[in-house]
């Protein structure tokens, strides 16, 4: 049997699209196999910095090296935004991409056919003939006349020669990548990925000047809310316990579906809006598939309300039985008054939120194209403070943009110093080809980049250790991940808190279950804490 191994790089999105390149190949019976032993490996790359890049053709180089055999397929940001840099690498037979990842297997599949790969669902498959295909489906619906493959218009390549791109325009594209990191029940206790991540949306339309994230996945797109609760139930029958929605530009989920789209039909938003005074007494467990009927009041006919962020989270809450539901980074301006009581009232929401801040300097913010102010900033987080008094709540900063003055940096200090985070990502600024932030004057040399990087980190470790320290002596939720530790005082189960914090809980608990412990202490960058 033919063997795969797909291995992802940077944010959460890429680990989930990775998840969907593994159903696409074990769906036409490749197995899972390393990188070391398998016969295709694909890489999803990433691209939001030169390091991320690096990253990626070192592993082309390992790959190699640890297995001359292996075809080589590199998709992902990277393969979008450098095709013919990738495909000119030692080693690489394709690249493929996020234009085309949705279609990945059948095109991978036919092209190695030679080897015996050709799989029942790609037997008929003409790799070309298939990207013809979808160009014509891209033009009939008006988006992009002329969406043709790179390599039909640079490279007129043959079917057989040694290397292959595929890379259209991404804005041309409506296809969004959605599968969760999902294994059978009885692999649970054998895997350590209890907390599976689904991608529920994709794609970017703000314009920072330092990102290159917009042009290499395109137009913010969502994925349609039906979908979301399948893989949601999916995930609850399979026996997960918590699940983590992410997506490139998280709030922003919605805003591209159309309220009469049909999402809505059932009522699920008003049986949510219903539920919701109630959410904070259910157990995490109870069920509300069923809500109690609402008094009969005569209502006028309406159009069902436009789709948007908070109501994709309260409809999950009333369409599945999920016991913890995570959600991943959401920009400052999309953190409403009503998404955070909704956060806070509920049991079934992990109390952790991520705001990206960049920068504490309203100059600096300016030439990013951000759309906040620092004070609007400021605002938000004291906001989801004061409803979530133990709430995790993090950031990405970057150190180094173009331009920043020693005040200018010192503002983000400050700022930073004065709001309860409870940990940073903090990013040394890299110039993104293409980007308007790489050709803006004053780059900020390297070495001051790095030390305002390691002044940021410091500070970060502070307030973490700051935030453990005031959770000694207090309850805390957690669930069970499939990693124990045998020290000199005894055996330890690793776990995550509700609030996204690393326990060791004392004694062997079986992975993917809520437990209620009480912290002891602190050891090794992580809490302690005993079963209560």
């Amino acid at each position: 049997m033919p063997t795969f191994h797909v291995e992802n790089f940077g944010c959460r999105a890429t680990q989930a699209d990775g998840a969907a390149l593994e159903r696409q190949f074990e769906t036409r019976g490749l197995a899972r196999a390393s990188a070391a032993q398998a016969d295709l490996v694909i890489l999803n790359t990433c691209t939001v910095t030169n390091s991320a890049d690096q990253d990626a053709r070192a592993a082309i180089r390992r790959v190699q090296r640890q297995n001359p055999l292996a075809k080589i397929v590199v998709t992902g940001c990277y393969a979008q935004r450098a095709p013919q840099e990738i495909a000119a690498l030692p080693g690489v037979n394709a690249v493929i991409g996020n234009s085309h990842k949705h279609q990945l297997a059948d095109i991978a599949l036919p092209i190695f056919s030679d080897l015996g790969w050709r799989s029942a669902s790609s037997a008929a498959i003409d790799p070309v003939n298939l990207i013809a295909a979808s160009a014509a489906e891209v033009g009939s619906r008006g988006n992009h006349q002329g969406f043709l493959p790179l390599s039909t218009l640079t490279e007129n390549r043959e079917l057989r020669t040694e290397n292959w791109i595929f890379i259209s325009d991404i804005f041309a594209h409506t296809e969004l990548l959605a599968a969760p990191v999902f294994e059978a029940v009885g692999e649970l206790t054998q895997n350590a990925r209890t907390r599976p991540n689904l991608k529920v949306q994709d794609g970017c339309d703000n314009r920072c000047s330092f990102c290159v994230i917009p042009s290499v996945r395109g137009h913010s797109r969502s994925l349609p809310f039906p979908q979301i609760v399948r893989e949601v139930n999916t995930l609850v029958a399979a026996g997960y316990r918590e699940v983590v929605i992410s997506g490139i530009n998280l709030g922003r989920w919605g805003r591209d579906l159309a309220a009469d789209s049909g999402l809505w039909a059932s009522g699920t938003i008003q049986e949510a809006s219903r539920l919701e005074p109630t959410l904070g007494n259910l157990s995490p467990t109870a069920e509300i598939r069923n809500p109690r009927p609402a008094p009969a009041v005569p209502m006028p006919e309406a159009r069902s309300p436009k789709p948007n962020f908070e109501s994709l989270i309260r409809s999950i809450l009333a369409e599945t039985q999920l016991e913890k539901l995570r959600i991943s980074s959401v920009e400052p301006m999309d953190w409403s008054d009503d998404l955070i009581a909704l956060i806070a009232a509920s049991p079934r929401i992990a109390k952790h939120a991520h705001v990206p801040l960049q920068s504490g300097s309203d100059a600096v913010l300016r030439r990013m194209h951000r759309k906040y102010r620092p004070w609007h900033y400021r605002e938000k987080i004291e906001k989801i403070r004061a409803a979530m008094p133990t709430a995790a709540i993090g950031a990405d900063v970057m150190a180094g943009f173009p331009g920043e003055t020693n005040t200018e940096f010192e503002a983000t200090r400050r700022l930073i110093e004065d709001l309860p985070f409870t940990y940073l990502h903090v990013f040394t600024y890299s110039a993104r080809p293409g980007t308007p932030a790489a050709a803006m004057p004053n780059q900020v040399p390297v070495q001051i980049a790095r030390e305002r990087n390691r002044i940021l980190r410091d500070l970060a470790a502070e307030k973490k250790l700051a935030f453990m320290q005031s959770l000694i002596g207090k309850p805390v939720e957690a669930i069970t991940l499939n990693v124990a530790h045998s020290k000199s005082t005894g055996e330890f189960t690793e776990a995550l808190t509700d609030n996204y914090q690393k326990l060791f809980l004392k004694g062997h608990h079986a992975p993917n279950c809520w437990l209620a412990a009480r912290i002891e202490d602190l050891d090794d960058g992580a809490l302690v804490g005993l079963l209560t």
